[in-house]
């Protein structure tokens, strides 16, 4: 299929019907509104639910109902929103239900205001809600990532039982880029656990509620046991010129767009940069930051991102005390230049 000029917060909704969504429940926020837009207008031309929830707990709510009965479905929200569907991410992860969630992170905190910012991490990475659980949180820094990530996101769901968060920015999802929307649609097979309309299943339960220590423990050690699974099989990420780089700089989504940019100048006055970008959040790819901060070359790693040293922080404990960490953070919907990041570098650089 030939691409053509979309949206990164439609790509997204193309792509997670081609991957199999079959419900979306949402209430619309800035920067995220054009989701539900295009949730309202696409899922059901392709025979799919779409309902606008009358706010983000009854859309989270809502996601928790359908997996239930084993559909595929998602929400989209921004950092206002995300906060209100804290206790439903929690509820999803207690009662191992697949779902999926877009967040288009702005400004915060607060009502802040709705330029992008990556201030959402430690929320979504760390879990969220209350309790010891983990989503599996992908970082799109291109529209066509947006819809490819969401296209392979209700697998991952399924395949674990887990959410999975897609954490996107005010830049990614609103810029438009040629995207190629994938042609083969995926549908998931019958779910053993899942409590469907018929005779087959209806004495099974779904619940987030164990009374018992005991067996709450036991089902908070199975949880443990299978975020260390994911951790193992689902790490991902792309490198830049690190095979000579004495900085390396870790960032995702826009932020790392801008570092790309501006490992020409680094090199240029004389600093060799590379860049390593996170896809997956988590897992975080702790192992080869380790590997590179062992290797002998660096002088230094560099946390580049629109927050306040949340991202910096599992990064610190990747490097485990190898090299000095320098951390770059912007915040309240600045994003730099590549010349302005650039110039931080050099500056700090010890």
């Amino acid at each position: 299929m030939s691409a053509r000029l979309v949206k990164g917060n439609e790509a997204v909704v193309q792509g997670a019907l081609m991957g199999g969504a079959t419900h979306f429940f949402g209430y619309p926020i800035t920067p995220a509104s054009e989701i539900a837009h295009a949730a309202a207008l696409y899922f059901p031309q392709a025979g799919r639910c779409f309902l606008q929830a009358e706010s983000e707990v009854a859309s989270i709510n809502m996601v928790y109902g359908a997996a239930s009965a084993g559909a595929r479905a998602m929400t989209a929200t921004s950092g206002p929103g995300l906060s209100l569907m804290a206790e439903g991410l929690s509820y999803l992860a207690g009662a191992e239900l697949p779902s999926v969630i877009v967040d288009v992170q702005r400004a915060g905190p607060g009502l802040g205001n709705i330029w992008p910012e990556q201030s959402d991490y430690a929320s979504v990475v760390k879990g969220g809600g209350h309790g010891s659980y983990r989503n599996v949180v992908l970082a799109p820094s291109t529209a066509q990532e947006m819809c490819d990530f969401a296209y392979r996101a209700f697998d991952i769901a399924d395949r674990y039982r887990v959410t999975v968060v897609i954490l996107s920015d005010a830049y990614v999802g609103q810029m438009m880029e040629p995207v190629e929307v994938p042609a083969t649609a995926l549908h998931g097979a019958r779910k053993s656990w899942a409590v469907y309309a018929d005779r087959e299943s209806r004495d099974r339960l779904v619940t987030s509620i164990l009374m018992s220590p005991t067996l709450l423990e036991r089902h908070n050690q199975a949880l443990q046991a299978k975020y260390r699974k994911m951790e193992a099989e689902l790490v991902q990420y792309e490198e830049s010129s690190v095979e000579d780089a004495e900085a390396l700089i870790v960032a995702y989504g826009i932020t790392a767009r801008v570092a790309q940019s501006a490992l020409g100048r680094l090199r240029s006055r004389g600093v060799r940069a590379g860049l390593l970008r996170p896809l997956t959040l988590f897992p975080f790819p702790a192992a080869r930051i380790r590997e590179l901060a062992r290797g002998g070359r660096l002088r230094a790693v560099i946390a580049a991102e629109l927050s306040a040293a949340q991202m910096a922080e599992d990064v610190e404990l990747a490097v485990a005390g190898a090299l000095p960490v320098l951390r770059l953070g912007w915040y309240g919907g600045v994003v730099p230049s590549e010349a302005e990041m650039a110039e931080r570098v050099i500056a700090e650089m010890p």
